[in-house]
Parts: C-alpha cells; structure tokens; sequence
C-alpha cells in the first residue's frame, strides 16, 4: 500500500511538473527567465519604434503604442474594459487631449551658394530639423547667412530677411532674433564635447525652438561637418543659403499605455517600470520600449503556465517622459499610496563597444551624491550637489546592484552605478517618496544624436538589462519575511564595505589637508542612512514584530562599525 501511494505521489509531482503547474521559487527566477528572455522581441521592437521621429502625439509615437498594445493582446492581455475580475492581465490606453499642437518633420534640404551638394539633408541627417519648426514655402526660402560670433551684437544687427549663425542653442537667440529682429530662421550649432564631434562629425543632437504660430520660424541644427564647411564658405565672403523644410504640425491627442499584472495577496501594491516612447532615438528610448514589451511578455508566459504566481502587482507603463509617470503617480492618491517600487527603463540596450557608455544603476539619493569620491562618479550628465535632508535612505538600491552583478557574473557584463543625477521616470516616483532607481547606460558618444540608430544597440544587452530586471520584479513582489531577512543581510554588508571605503577616502582626505570634521560628518551620514535602509524592509512584512529584532540588530553593527571608523580617522588626525 506504502509503495502504491509513493507510485502515485511520484506521478502526482512528475504531472504537475510537465503540465507547468509548479511555481517557481526565487532561486529558480534567474535560470527560468535567462532562458526564457532572449532579446529577440526587445530587438525587434527596438527596430521598428526607432524607425519613426517620436514625440507625444505625433505618427511615430502612436505607432508605438499600437505595437505594444498589439504584442500585449497576443501574449494574452485583456483590454481593461473588457476584463473580468478572474483577468490577472490587463491593460489600458489611456487618451487626453493635447493642449499643443504635436509635431513631426518630413524633409529637408540645405544648400549654400547655389552648389549641388547639400550641405545638409534630411535623408542622412533626421536631426537636422528641430523641434516645432514650420514648413518653408514649397520652392524654399534663400537668403543671406549671418555669423553672429558675440551674442551682445545681436540686438544691433540687421537681421529682418536673413539667416542667423550661431554656435550655441538656438533657444538663447529665438526671441532677438526671430521675434524682435525678423530673422527667417537660425543655423544652429551645439553639440557637447562628449559627442567627440570631431570623431563623429555627422552627429546632429536634437534641438527645439519655441512653437511660434505668428511667425512660423524654422531652426536647422548642423552637424559639425556642416558647421566647419559654414565657416570655411564664409571666409570667402559672403554666403547665401536656400532652405526646405517639410513638417507637420497637427492637433492630437497624448496616449499613455499601460499594462498590469495583478497579484494574488495584495493587488493593491506594485511594481511600475516606465519606459518612455518619446525621443527619436534607438538606445533612447526605443530600447526602452522593448525591453519592458518582452518583460510583459515573459511574465504573461510564466502567468499562464501557472510557473509563476505574484503576491503584489507589476505595472508597465509607457508614454511621455516624466509627464506621464508624474501623472500616473499624481492622478490617483489612493493607487501611488500603494506604489512600492519604481523602475525606470531608459537607454537599456547599448553596444557599449560603439556607444562607448556602460550600464548603470542611478541610485536613489545617498551621501555619495553629497560626497561623490572614490568609485563613485557622476557622468557627463552631470548633478548637483544633493543635501542631507534630500537623502532617500532605502534597501532598493543595494538589493538591484546585487542582482545586477549576479546576472554580469553570470553573463560576463559590466554592471556600474552613478550617484543620482535626475532627469528620467524615476524622478517623479521620488519625488512622491516612492522607492525608485533608474537603468541606463552613459557616456554614450551618439546621446540624443541622429546617429543613435539600431546598429547601436546589443541584443545581449537587451537581454542581461530585461533579465535582471525581471528577477529583481519577481522577488520584490513576492519578497515576505524571507527575504526581508536576506536583504538585511545585504544592506549590513554593504554599510560595512561602504565605512570602509570611507575610511580610505577619508585618510587620503587628511592627509591632503581636509578638516576632521567633514570626514566625521561624512561617516554620520552613511551611518544614518544605511540604518534606515535597513528599517525600510518593514514594507516586506505584514507584521513587523516579525523581522523587529533582526533590525534593531542590524542597526546596532552598524553603529558599531561606524563608531570604530570614526574612532580610527579621529586617530589619524
């Protein structure tokens, strides 16, 4: 009878195995969905969102959103309006009225002195039209091109009826040039030197003007190929310039999708990675894009063979940078109350051979946007320099680099971070004192140029970003007492690492002549923040009684380790 029974136990387990009924544990997450994501449908999104000049509400945009609502619905995505309390995958296009006109260019083509080679042309050079810029008439505008080198001159110039040149944003011109003096449009030049324009010399980064309904201005941003031929034509006197530019401008809506994978225990509380549609680019953020749709995906897959079961809810959304997260964080206070974590998706699929950029985990602010020093560095983007009382002390960031650098152990991929900068979706999350961190990839020598195009982008890295993320999603929605456990775990290794470097940095500090006192200071600060990291994985936990000792414990260490550094750099002095 004994035997019979095992018989069937065995047979029960083998059944449910092969019939994809088994849930998968946390240590199971990493291999399942390494095999499972294989950057192809990333990539493929990627291809075709990039293809199209996208700004909110304009063809290439909306395109967009009805590709991933297209890939949503195949992967078994129920349109909200049509689901029914059992539909655990929804999703939504949300529609409002844009208050501007939407925008997108056509063509162009510039030519000097009536020579055949243009010196610039859409074709080659899509970024070459900036933003709201109005159609010339049909046959084109020519007129006489004037170099302005001294921007004090500009007022007292003659400019009604011609071009104006000037090397820098065509913003800081428009008014006196176009508004007050007449111009018929402007010749811009602003590339940074993180571009290294002088390697890439057919980079044009993209640029925008005001949208001026009266005057109907246009804007050609040039390359710096086309800005050192402008200066060479120039040198032989004077230079004429005939202009075409073809655009839309058009009445249209704003379309923010969004799809929700609702959980089994507490649907309330969530995950939301954004991905914004907007910017022309491949890396940015076309790869965006389609990292989040293959995610969708995948746990639309693991849901449905009921390999994965969610206690909270993972969200998705894609639309407007910052404008849509900021609403979808803002519009419901009883929904962003529930928000736990939030997750941008920007620049996620590097080639960073070409790109020369490496992926990064923004961090959530900590002292090392403070005292940035050691292995902590800003990029080229730039930050300020935050305040103690704009820390946002929280286990997120620590628990990501850990499972980010497992996947780059396991995939042989650089995994880096960067104090916090701003700039992208995580901002609106933070501002509401939502936990949020940001994915990206800088330097990239082609940001935000017409040379961020498909060839940029590693499939591979699609894959190891949307890999990793998904882990990560997986064990913070399902995250209990266990793992509020191990994360204590880690975020008490990582202060300890952390006071260590500090006081590596802060004998060097010393000894080039740095007050006592802000070394101190500097440890208090980590001090603080990591032990309040450590209380933050109460969110984990029903009942805190559960996990209060293992806290308070950690806590205590902590201060410990702090005060025997400050007691060693206080030594030193």
């Amino acid at each position: 009878m004994l035997k019979k029974m095992l018989v069937v136990a065995i047979a029960t387990t083998l059944l449910s195995s092969c019939s994809g009924e088994t849930s998968l544990k946390p240590s199971e997450y990493s291999t399942e969905v390494n095999q499972r994501f294989t950057g192809n449908l990333a990539y493929e999104t990627t291809d075709f969102v990039e293809d199209y000049w996208r700004i909110v509400g304009n063809t290439g945009f909306n395109k967009s959103i009805d590709l991933i609502a297209e890939h949503l619905k195949k992967a078994g995505y129920v349109l909200e309006e049509n689901a029914t309390e059992n539909d655990l995958l929804t999703y939504r296009i949300e529609k409002r009225p844009l208050k501007r006109p939407t925008w997108e260019p056509v063509d162009a083509k510039v030519l000097l002195n009536n020579k055949k080679e243009p010196l610039l042309e859409f074709a080659t050079n899509r970024n070459m039209i900036a933003i709201n810029s109005y159609s010339t008439p049909t046959k084109g505008v020519t007129a006489e091109v004037v170099y302005v080198k001294d921007l004090k001159k500009l007022k007292e110039m003659k400019l009604k009826g011609k071009i104006v040149f000037v090397e820098r944003s065509p913003y800081s011109v428009f008014k006196t040039a176009i508004q007050e003096g007449g111009a018929v449009g402007i010749f811009s030049y602003s590339n940074p030197k993180y571009l290294q324009p002088e390697k890439n010399t057919t980079s044009i980064q993209f640029r925008g003007i005001p949208l001026d309904t009266v005057k109907k201005p246009w804007t050609i941003a040039l390359s710096y190929a086309a800005k050192e031929r402008l200066k060479k034509a120039f040198e032989k006197g004077k230079v004429m310039a005939t202009v075409n530019v073809e655009t839309k401008i058009y009445p249209s809506e704003e379309l923010t999708i969004v799809a929700d994978v609702k959980g089994s225990e507490l649907p309330k509380e969530r995950l939301v990675f954004s991905a914004h549609v907007q910017e022309p680019g491949a890396n940015d953020n076309a790869s965006g894009v389609g990292v989040a749709l293959e995610m969708a995906t995948i746990t639309a897959q693991l849901i449905q063979e009921k390999k994965l079961n969610l206690k909270r809810s993972l969200t998705f959304l894609w639309g407007d940078e910052i404008v849509s997260t900021n609403r979808y964080v803002k519009e419901d206070s009883i929904r962003a109350k529930d928000i736990k974590w939030g997750i941008s998706l920007d620049m996620v699929g590097e080639d960073t051979k070409k790109t020369g950029g490496v992926f990064l985990i923004e961090k959530m602010p900590d002292p090392s946007a403070i005292w940035t020093r050691g292995n902590d560095k800003h990029t080229e983007w730039g930050g300020r320099k935050m305040k103690l009382k704009e820390m946002k002390p929280h286990y997120l960031n620590d628990f990501l680099i850990g499972k980010f650098e497992a996947q780059g152990k396991l995939a042989n991929w650089k995994v880096s971070t960067n104090p916090f900068e701003g700039g992208s979706d995580h901002v609106p999350f933070l501002r509401s004192d939502i936990p949020s961190v940001l994915f990206w990839h800088f330097t990239d020598q082609f940001y935000h140029t017409d040379n961020d195009r498909i060839d940029k982008v590693s499939k591979s890295t699609l894959k190891n970003v949307g890999t990793a993320a998904l882990v990560s999603a997986y064990t913070l929605v399902n995250s209990d007492q266990g793992t509020a456990y191990n994360i204590i775990k880690q975020i008490e290794s990582a202060a300890v690492n952390r006071l260590e470097e500090e006081l590596k940095q802060g004998k060097i500090a010393l000894q080039k002549g740095d007050s006592l006192k802000t070394q101190l200071a500097i440890v208090d600060a980590w001090e603080d923040w990591y032990k309040k990291a450590v209380a933050t994985t109460f969110d984990m936990v029903q009942d805190s009684t559960s996990i209060k000792s293992a806290v308070t414990e950690s806590q205590d260490r902590i201060s410990s380790k702090a005060v025997h550094i400050s007691k060693e750099l206080q030594d030193k002095e």
